[in-house]
């Protein structure tokens, strides 16, 4: 449950970690954070056509030395460490100048890294010098705040936004450009902007409708826009008033999500009601002694027994453990077992009979309601 002070779809102004401090202990669901990367530039950088580069020069980007930032960062993560649920989980995106102390520093304070995922810009910047290698992807660290503890990850989710294939840990994707890069008088608003397509990733796999999603270094705000188009709540915190005011304008300004709700969840199987085989015949789906064939063209054929196991070839066994027999490894027996449609004649996975019972469950208990 939330705290019932907790500020709600909020920018709050302060530094984050004077703010964080005053929130409720784990009181939040995902964490993105986009802190300064301390760059180091030390000098400016001009294109061939002797045109300036607007690279990131500001104050809040510097810091006098290695030591300084370690302990700017170990602050603020263990301020997030402490509002963070023992579920939660954090994001922080950066650059080769900072991305390998911060993973550090994410260690020692006890947070267990998931994946470090690769943003591959597919416009990037050009090294105009020509003396290094074009810096083409900026790296994402994904950790949980205790090892072992349950945690959100929405897999079919990312696999459905990857056309029904897993989503991987490179992901490609253009800068913060065009209509959607804020500008005031001309100029950019925020030098490093996040693209919103980059939010809507993290958050669509890592968070769920309802969740509270926080970002300590809020910027402009593109965290809190995508939190509200995927009826996600969130809170911002930002120091520099300038910004928080334009977060505002831009949030108060973006659409609101839909009234149906449901488009907003994301299908998870392993939250399902967990029904055992034997229930089908409970429920006159299937009748012992049908023939269920392992796979759609395969004439390998077990037979149904009263009891809800299968026989083939002598063994009696569950789905899974006559499956397994089969095709060594892993098996999910309601994916590789397929019944005859008497209708059509064709083959289909016994999972669709799963989905019937349980549509016909959840039916029954809503007419008793």
């Amino acid at each position: 449950m939330d705290a019932p002070d907790l500020p709600i779809n909020q920018v709050l102004e302060g530094d984050c970690i004077d703010v964080l401090q005053r929130l409720p202990a784990e009181s939040i669901d995902l964490i993105f954070a986009d802190p300064p990367y301390n760059l180091q530039l030390r000098r400016e950088l001009w294109r061939p056509n002797l045109t300036l580069v607007d690279g990131v020069d500001d104050a809040w980007d510097q810091f006098g030395s290695f030591a300084d930032y370690d302990a700017f960062t170990t602050a603020w993560l263990s301020a997030c460490r402490r509002v963070l649920k023992r579920s939660g989980t954090l994001w922080v995106i950066g650059s080769y100048h900072n991305i390998y102390r911060v993973g550090a520093r994410l260690q020692d304070l006890g947070f267990w890294i998931l994946n470090d995922v690769v943003w591959i810009k597919s416009n990037p910047t050009p090294n105009f010098r020509g003396v290094r290698f074009t810096n083409a992807h900026e790296t994402l660290v994904w950790a949980q705040k205790e090892r072992g503890a349950t945690y959100t990850f929405n897999h079919h989710a990312m696999r459905a936004l990857n056309e029904d294939k897993q989503m991987r840990s490179d992901w490609m994707l253009p800068i913060c450009t065009g209509r959607e890069r804020l500008r005031v008088n001309g100029q950019k608003a925020h030098t490093t902007q996040k693209p919103e397509a980059l939010l809507y990733r993290v958050l669509l796999a890592s968070s769920n409708p309802g969740d509270v999603v926080l970002d300590p270094f809020f910027g402009t705000g593109t965290t809190g826009v995508v939190a509200r188009r995927l009826n996600r709540r969130w809170i911002g915190i930002e120091r520099d008033p300038k910004y928080a005011a334009l977060a505002r304008e831009r949030i108060a300004a973006s659409p609101p999500p839909g009234s149906a709700p449901g488009v907003y969840a994301s299908h998870n199987p392993r939250r399902e009601t967990r029904l055992p085989f034997g229930a089908l015949l409970e429920n006159n789906l299937l009748q012992p002694g049908d023939p269920l064939y392992f796979g759609e063209q395969s004439a390998i054929c077990a037979r149904v027994q009263a009891d809800g196991s299968l026989e083939y070839n002598g063994q009696r066994g569950s789905i899974h453990k006559i499956a397994r027999s089969l095709h060594p490894g892993p098996c999910n027996g309601w994916q590789l077992w397929f019944y005859e449609d008497a209708g059509s004649r064709e083959r289909r996975p016994i999972d669709l009979l799963r989905q019937q019972l349980r549509d016909l469950l959840k039916s029954s208990d809503e007419g008793e309601k």
